[in-house]
């Protein structure tokens, strides 16, 4: 089959134009704080994430038949990363992480190309939607556990359930009541009105109010954690180079961040499509996964994946096509050359809740309820996906 650049910008409607835009630049504000905390669990320094957040996105964007679907730095790969520097001895942040990681989201890309080659996306064709509503609603409840700290002035969860739920309880134990008042508050204000009024930007409004508090009466000064300062500049482009490490190692874990990579984007792809009645070409979208990752290792940054909070704002926002990821990419370049000043006032919690307001519009119990109504098998096979991903 012929392959087209750019799919879905097909037979573009002039309508689609300033939701796409608007879209996009809402993406990016949110790509910001989660890509810089998703890059630091990877083993590299925050600006990896805003980094891993450009050329990624236009590479996704170039061959994906999804029209919404984001990509870029994210959770389950930026862990996946991490674990193999604990294992091999490498303390994050080092010149041996800078080194191996591109190379990790080089051989995930390889890995993915060779998934297309071999038309492994039929595999999903055999997926049921109780399957696919558990695993997204999993993911979802995930990020959100793993979040909730930082609204609390902790730092951000990772792992497993138990491990979630210990590090909640840590974070419980030392609460900042400022820093709880300013997520609560942003999170609580979002909600009402996505309610009342979804198209109004408020997430935007909120993460301005909140840059303005810290400016007007320096919120850190009563441990309130704000973005750290990056260095202004665009990444430079070069190859991965040569790395002494135990290549099998390297082979194990980039196949499994390959099948993660697959699984995770290919199910939620495929989820966002059925509920907004279109179609995407499974075996394409892998292709779509492989350059992005070969794109992040030529910038140096981790392996990539596809984004479910960052596809549910954009949605939320009518976002038609992938000009909102052309948008997104290109703001973030804006914002490393002309405006890294400006995340260093950005207040952590209330970054947090515009993150756990968008991914809570994508759980979806209201599809247990019915099933547990209509299917009672069915049901619990929507509760094994959910747990399992937990």
């Amino acid at each position: 089959m012929k392959l087209r650049l750019f799919p879905t910008l097909k037979n573009y409607k002039k309508e689609y134009l300033a939701g796409d835009i608007f879209a996009g630049i809402i993406v990016a504000a949110m790509t910001i704080p989660i890509s810089m905390g998703y890059a630091q669990i990877a083993g590299l320094p925050e600006v990896y994430g805003l980094y891993g957040s450009i050329l990624p996105l236009l590479f996704f964007a170039a061959f994906t038949t999804s029209g919404q679907f984001i990509f870029g730095v994210d959770a389950a790969p930026a862990a996946i990363a991490g674990s193999m520097l604990v294992t091999l001895g490498i303390s994050s942040g080092s010149k041996e992480a800078l080194a191996i990681i591109p190379v990790l989201a080089l051989f995930t890309g390889l890995w993915l190309l060779l998934f297309y080659f071999f038309k492994a996306g039929k595999v999903l064709s055999y997926i049921s939607t109780p399957v696919m509503g558990g695993f997204i609603s999993g993911i979802a409840v995930t990020i959100i556990l793993m979040q909730i700290p930082k609204l609390l002035g902790s730092s951000a969860g990772h792992g497993e359930l138990f491990e979630l739920v210990v590090k909640l309880v840590e974070a419980c134990r030392q609460i900042n009541v400022l820093s709880l008042l300013l997520g609560a508050s942003t999170l609580a204000t979002i909600l009402t009105a996505k309610k009342f009024c979804p198209r109004f930007p408020m997430a935007i409004v909120m993460m301005l109010a909140g840059a303005g508090a810290e400016k007007l009466f320096g919120l850190s000064k009563y441990g309130v954690k704000l973005l750290p300062q990056v260095s202004p500049g665009l990444p430079e482009i070069a190859v991965p180079g040569v790395i002494s490490v135990d290549f099998t190692q390297l082979l194990g874990t980039s196949l499994t961040i390959a099948v993660v990579v697959m699984a995770e984007t290919l199910l939620a792809e495929n989820n966002f499509a059925f509920k907004n009645g279109y179609k995407i070409n499974e075996n394409q979208e892998i292709l779509s996964c492989a350059m992005g990752n070969i794109a992040s290792a030529f910038t140096g940054s981790c392996p990539v994946n596809g984004s479910v909070s960052r596809t549910a704002m954009g949605e939320q926002f009518r976002g038609r096509t992938q000009l909102m990821s052309v948008v997104a990419a290109l703001s973030i370049v804006l914002v490393l050359i002309f405006a890294t000043g400006f995340i260093g006032f950005l207040p952590v919690p209330v970054l947090t809740a515009i993150v756990i307001s968008a991914l809570l519009g994508v759980v979806e119990f209201d599809l247990a309820k019915r099933l547990h109504r209509v299917n009672r098998i069915e049901f619990l096979i929507y509760l094994g996906a959910f747990f399992g991903v937990l």
